[in-house]
């Protein structure tokens, strides 16, 4: 039974659909079968159930699951280990300039205990470069905000967060309850500079072409509203300075935090990097009825 079917057969487990596990994997179907049926030979028992519904796991699945888990962690841990008593644990993180998010927290701190040894390298970018240096090889692994271009890279959303208007505290939209994108349409808007990723410039535009000035951190796009009356997209629960106002933006999608890492690598460091992360925010979710 290698490490590598059972890799395969986690990632089916997950996703409970073969043709998304395949793509999680950087393969193609068809090999992905076929491994997964040779594991079954060897385990003697189906591990799904396949279905025009779907696939579901058999409870030797389920079984096979959290030995499966518990046994590649304990492989990554030790090429960690081992890379560390060599001196070349090093891993290189990118974050989105002025993050002071809760769940990045409790990420460093997790990762921290499991990875004592580790030297971990961070990298800050602002807001022109939302993948933090992954498409230039310049970190290992992103904490950042979608959407932007993922050609060659792997994306995992860890939390949706709904987004408002940013406006001076005195204009005549900052006593309403929400607002739409077209209340939007006839003023100015802070931009990004050019050459930002489309992808991403066109989510904090509201997807239309703007015009306005030209900001680069989060602290120049709250400037340009206070200082040119300007307008903007902000995060709902971001903490304002005075003289400006959120309101909601009702027809916009959320701005995910994502964890980003680039296509194929295999470095433990990152594996581990991306499950904590999931964890961190997992674990830090609202529960249904909480205040």
């Amino acid at each position: 039974m290698e490490l590598r079917t059972l890799r395969y057969f986690v990632a089916v487990a997950d996703e409970l659909h073969f043709g998304r596990a395949a793509a999680r994997l950087h393969m193609s179907q068809p090999p992905l079968s076929r491994a997964i049926k040779q594991l079954e030979t060897e385990v003697g028992a189906p591990l799904f159930d396949r279905s025009p519904a779907g696939v579901a796991l058999t409870p030797v699945g389920a079984v096979l699951l959290d030995e499966a888990r518990a046994l590649l962690y304990q492989a990554d841990r030790l090429r960690v280990r081992v890379a560390a008593a060599a001196g070349t644990a090093v891993i290189t993180v990118g974050f989105l300039g002025d993050t002071a998010d809760p769940g990045a927290t409790r990420l460093a701190d997790a990762y921290r205990r499991r990875h004592p040894q580790v030297e971990v390298r961070i990298r800050e970018t602002d807001l022109t470069d939302p993948t933090c240096g992954l498409h230039a090889g310049l970190v290992d692994v992103a904490l950042t905000r979608g959407p932007f271009d993922e050609t060659g890279l792997t994306v995992r959303e860890l939390r949706a967060d709904p987004v408002g208007a940013l406006v001076r505290a005195d204009d005549p939209l900052a006593g309403r309850d929400s607002v739409k994108l077209a209340d939007l349409a006839d003023r100015r808007w802070f931009l990004f500079p050019v050459g930002t990723d489309p992808v991403w410039q066109s989510y904090w535009n509201g997807g239309a072409p703007r015009e306005g000035p030209v900001v680069r951190a989060v602290q120049e796009c709250r400037q340009a509203v206070l200082w040119n009356g300007t307008v903007g997209m902000t995060l709902l629960d971001h903490e304002q300075a005075d003289g400006l106002a959120v309101v909601p933006l009702i027809d916009m999608p959320p701005s995910c935090v994502v964890v980003a890492w680039n296509k194929g690598d295999t470095n433990p460091l990152i594996r581990s990097f991306v499950r904590t992360a999931i964890a961190a925010y997992r674990d830090g979710a609202p529960t249904a009825g909480a205040a």
